[in-house]
């Protein structure tokens, strides 16, 4: 897991123990020694791919990545809708809101993600990323550094080479006009980087750092090309609609500002041959609809206007599919599985408000938020109630601490407080789903809020000493769907029977997208990121050093969690990474800066009849833009029927 330069993006990394014996630590890496007087030089690992831990799946010779097809046609159109407004196309702006996938156009020295997010590379190995416009990299056993060994082949859009000098710049710009978080992240670990020659580039890394989301951190950020900055004077941070030529599979073919974007796969992209490659980027066409809103996407969806949908609406899922495409089987509906942990959304505190930093005053919030009652009454029952930042994972802590998690706790002294020790890891309370209001629930929130100072008047409101009420306010963004808005309604209802003035203000995105990013909220409901491995991300998403970061929307500053993590870091094999990652798990739910929501533990798709994919579904993609394909004879059937245009 590495810095984000965007937004909440897994990345992920496996670890390796600092051992300075001579050996071949990769399964098909090349382990060398050079002389060094008095003592063993750390061994040397050359490979075509990189984990922490060396074991890659995939042999150098791979001729492609085992679940795609390797024949898949090249060709067609797929289409998705978004909702909301943009206003630039610079991905890394600090300022506006940027046009889906503008990223998608940039290549980094590893593969480790699909160019349009819709999951991990490979997608059938956790932790592991392979050489795109590095063929290979080389660095010591103990990691203090990294060469990567660039494809001479490898081109911009625009026809200029990719180069060394590209990748140095690339970085320095993160370094200088990215997010401050982010910089400062990684000007403390990553202290130079160099160009040796034109394909040849090198980092070096800090030391007395944890060598956890080093190598995968700039192997994988993305490469931009330094002469059109230099010519055009261009910013990182600032929002524009003109993008810099990108090196990957797809171009920006054109765009209608909030209305639609286009790509378009590249005739002459540079990596079309790689294996890596292979069976993948097959549309020529991928194109981006925008709605103002989820009522008005779904009906788009129904008459063809666009050809994929990823449903996120349960009362859609339930109901919606009975229109006249779908039951002349012109639209199919599929439910894919999924590896990876659900993301960890909910209602999350804002602790930089004083009221919230109360505990007390936090649980008894929280037990106004009926999530049985929710998931009957407005989700049809197809969720289940979240427990963990690590659902259904190893990772998941449940009952008290043991073994070595439990040493691990203990190793921190007085930081760990006795309940953690001693007792389950916390789950979220029961409510009565027949009814919104638990009476039950109530009388206990009631309880902790007069413990806690704050007692109703005779007008039924929640004040405290001073005589100043208890107000919540929820922003929620107007591109969000009709459920969402009844299940908020709900809550605040909930809230509203404790005598909080709560209340929730839908608004426009561009102004939910400013208040999350300055924190101008009570509440707000938002995301977290799930983990399936350590690494340095994990402190911008839950450390003290990134509380007032956009990644971090409680604001959480907890020296228990910070510890935590570094346990994780430094942990010298894989059996103490876990045991530190399941007692992460546990302190921070034991820090409650979120009220857990739901989860589903299958993806919903819904698309036209006109797509293809292969038998088995890899666990960590659903790989829709990435390595299905179009059905041209299907396509035409459609269009003869007069379903399609």
């Amino acid at each position: 897991m590495t810095c984000s330069l965007v937004a909440p993006t897994p990345r992920f990394s496996s670890f390796l123990s600092l051992s300075l014996v001579t050996v071949s630590i990769s399964m098909f890496g090349v382990a060398k020694a050079s002389a060094a007087e008095g003592e063993d030089p750390p061994a040397m690992i050359e490979a075509h791919g990189y984990s922490f831990y060396g074991d890659l799946s995939y042999e150098p010779d791979f001729e492609h990545l085992r679940y795609v097809n390797p024949d898949a046609p090249k060709g067609g159109t797929i289409s998705i809708s978004a909702q909301g407004t943009f206003d630039s196309m610079n991905p890394f702006t600090r300022r506006g809101r940027a046009g889906v996938f503008s990223s998608s156009i940039y290549e980094s020295l590893l593969e480790t993600s699909e160019p349009f997010g819709s999951g991990l590379v490979p997608a059938d190995a956790y932790g592991e990323s392979y050489g795109l416009l590095a063929h290979s990299l080389e660095y010591p056993e103990t990691k203090e550094w990294v060469i990567f060994h660039m494809r001479p082949e490898a081109r911009f859009s625009d026809g200029t080479p990719l180069t060394a000098h590209d990748v140095v710049f690339s970085h320095n710009l993160f370094l200088e006009q990215g997010l401050p978080s982010y910089a400062q992240a990684v000007s403390a670990r990553v202290i130079d980087a160099e160009a040796l020659d034109d394909h040849t580039v090198k980092f070096t890394f800090a030391d007395g750092i944890s060598r956890r989301s080093l190598i995968d951190q700039v192997g994988s950020t993305p490469v931009f090309s330094q002469a059109w900055y230099e010519e055009t004077g261009a910013r990182l941070d600032e929002s524009r609609m003109e993008i810099s030529p990108g090196s990957g599979p797809y171009v920006l073919e054109g765009l209608e500002v909030n209305r639609r974007i286009t790509y378009r796969r590249n005739p002459d992209y540079w990596g079309a041959d790689l294996p890596i490659n292979r069976g993948r980027h097959n549309f020529d066409e991928i194109r981006v609809e925008y709605f103002a809103d989820g009522a008005a996407a779904f009906e788009a969806f129904k008459t063809g206007e666009y050809t994929f949908r990823a449903e996120n609406n349960s009362r859609q899922w339930a109901t919606g599919y009975d229109f006249p495409a779908m039951s002349r089987g012109h639209v199919v509906r599929t439910e894919l599985p999924t590896g990876f942990a659900p993301t960890p959304t909910g209602f999350v505190f804002n602790l930089e408000r004083p009221f919230l930093q109360d505990r007390r005053v936090r649980d008894a919030i929280a037990l106004a938020w009926n999530f049985e009652w929710t998931n009957e009454t407005l989700q049809y029952g197809l969720f289940s109630q979240r427990v963990s930042f690590t659902q259904g994972t190893r990772f998941q802590a449940d009952g008290p601490p043991e073994g070595l998690e439990l040493e691990l706790l203990q190793s921190l002294g007085d930081l760990v407080p006795e309940e953690v020790l001693t007792q389950p890891a916390r789950m979220p309370h029961t409510s009565n789903p027949a009814r919104l209001v638990d009476r039950g629930n109530v009388r206990r929130a009631s309880a902790l809020l007069e413990e806690a100072g704050w007692t109703v008047d005779d007008a039924g409101l929640l004040r405290n000493s001073d005589g100043e009420r208890m107000t919540i306010e929820i922003p929620v963004s107007t591109a969000g769907s009709a459920t969402m808005d009844s299940i908020i309604d709900a809550f605040t209802q909930n809230l509203q029977g404790l005598g909080i003035d709560a209340r929730y203000q839908r608004i426009d995105p561009a102004q939910h997208t400013d208040r999350r990013r300055n924190r101008d909220y009570d509440m707000i409901f938002d995301q977290y990121v799930a983990f399936m491995d350590t690494g340095t991300g994990l402190h911008q998403r839950f450390g003290s050093e990134a509380a007032d970061d956009v990644f971090n929307p409680a604001g959480l500053r907890s020296p228990l969690v910070d510890a935590v993590i570094d346990l994780s870091l430094d942990a010298p094999d894989p059996e103490t990474r876990d045991a530190a990652l399941m007692a992460l798990d546990r302190v921070l739910r034991y820090e409650f800066f979120i009220i857990p929501a739901w989860y589903n533990d299958v993806v919903w798709v819904a698309h036209w009849d006109i797509f293809q994919r292969p038998e088995e579904t890899p666990p960590y993609s659903t790989g829709e833009l990435d390595f299905w394909w179009f059905d041209r004879d299907r396509f035409d059937e459609l269009r003869a029927a007069g379903a399609l245009r």
